[in-house]
């Protein structure tokens, strides 16, 4: 199911960042512990209670000193217009000020459910603007501390009062698959040469989202739905100059997909938006393919294909297991060989290993190197299974999983893969002490 999304803003200085980390938490991300993916993180995703949403953190509204320029305008009203409930953060510590008066009359403007999060509600100062914010006219206010970390249950119970609890979708007979990708990569050219392929039988299916275009086709027999990401409806200038802000449009296609093809330029090559959206897929969860598009427009194939594929696995360090397909949408040319890549990541992705295969890879490979100890201990374990699939999930019993050093994660999950193919899908690999709840995190 689609998760709701939240933005937070307001003016410079009130706590936005404080309150955003706050809300999504030191959650254990599937690239964690892994170099490579860094990014001004305005995204995150908030897990509460049987709630899962969309965070978004916007930058500063402050018109006093003349810094309403177009961009902050643009990750403004973008973020506004995106969200199913926005968060007004005010400055509970200086009282109101003009610019919260300019962003009530945007947000009055935009219809959107708002709640207004009165922070450094701890300052002594508060106690004298207390009943000032009321005057903004919404009807739900929270006093908080992000600083502090008191009210933020509070905050979260609020949002999401109207929320639907999240869950899973299961669709097991269609297999649904997004294009994504920074603007101009050629998605759309790229979902346009799959459906014109000779063994692709298309009918046309109404959209299943607001934004996102769905369309299903039929391929060896098999039932797909292709969500094409550049197929969201238009914006205004002012949204497309905020490029950072377009990866908003693939969180809610990679979430309905089971598997995610990135798609890059082989002309213009790797940029650091292409790694943000990677690891966006990769912490939802999702099986992969990177797709090299343009592939016509280079001279000597043969040898770029040797650079692009060391440069792609140098940007992607921490997606190994990703398939990697050369091709061109615009002439078809290694088209034919994108779907046997998806189909191959989506079985993986559902794979189930038998518990006894599962422990005596595991047990085989810590008898063949032992952990080193720590303060005369050392890491010992005890069992392994399998709690889940997309992304397969292990749980693995030890006697302190204080002792487990990232490195040696890192060994089992590549003596994991050595055993098993999950070629396409990231695996992750969850350690609980002896007694502790084993059940899935």
């Amino acid at each position: 199911m689609d998760k709701p999304t939240v933005a937070l803003v307001g003016s410079p200085n009130v706590g936005k960042s404080t309150i955003f980390n706050r809300l999504i938490g030191v959650k254990q991300a599937i690239i964690e512990d892994t170099p490579g993916v860094t990014r001004d993180r305005i995204y995150g995703t908030v897990n509460y209670k049987n709630y899962s949403f969309h965070l978004i953190d916007t930058g500063g509204i402050d018109m006093e000193t003349g810094d309403f320029n177009k961009e902050i305008k643009g990750q403004a009203m973008l973020a506004i217009d995106e969200s199913d409930v926005v968060v007004f953060v005010v400055d509970g510590k200086e009282g109101l000020t003009a610019n919260d008066h300019i962003v009530k009359e945007m947000l009055m403007k935009s219809g959107k459910e708002v709640v207004v999060a009165i922070n450094k509600a701890d300052t002594k100062s508060f106690k004298d603007h207390i009943y000032d914010f009321y005057e903004l006219g919404f009807n739900s206010y929270v006093q908080l501390s992000g600083e502090q970390n008191f009210g933020i249950e509070d905050l979260l119970d609020e949002i999401t009062k109207d929320f639907k609890p999240y869950t899973k979708e299961e669709d097991n007979d269609k297999v649904k698959f997004s294009i994504i990708g920074r603007p101009n990569v050629g998605k759309s050219s790229l979902v346009n040469a799959l459906l014109n392929e000779e063994r692709v039988i298309v009918s046309d299916v109404a959209g299943t989202t607001r934004d996102a275009v769905d369309t299903e086709f039929t391929y060896h027999s098999e039932k797909f739905i292709v969500i094409d990401t550049a197929g969201m409806r238009k914006r205004g200038k002012v949204y497309e100059t905020v490029e950072k802000y377009s990866l908003l449009r693939s969180l809610r296609a990679i979430d309905r997909s089971n598997v995610c093809v990135i798609v890059l330029d082989a002309v213009e090559g790797i940029t650091i938006q292409d790694k943000h959206i990677a690891g966006y897929a990769i912490e939802a969860g999702k099986a992969v393919v990177l797709v090299v598009n343009k592939w016509d427009q280079i001279e000597d194939k043969d040898r770029q294909m040797k650079e692009f594929t060391k440069e792609i696995r140098n940007n992607f360090a921490f997606m190994p297991y990703a398939r990697i397909v050369f091709l061109s949408a615009l002439t078809k040319k290694r088209v034919h060989t994108l779907m046997p890549m998806i189909i191959k990541a989506n079985e993986n992705a559902h794979k189930e290993i038998k518990t006894s295969l599962l422990n005596n890879v595991i047990m085989d490979a810590y008898s063949l190197n032992l952990p080193p100890t720590y303060k005369n201990r050392r890491l010992k374990i005890y069992f392994a299974s399998q709690v889940d699939t997309c992304p397969p999930t292990f749980n693995i019993q030890v006697n302190s999983k204080g002792l487990l050093h990232f490195s040696y994660k890192r060994y089992l999950e590549n003596k994991i893969r050595e055993n098993f193919d999950f070629e396409g899908t990231p695996i992750v690999l969850n350690f609980k002490n002896k007694g502790e709840d084993q059940s899935f995190d």
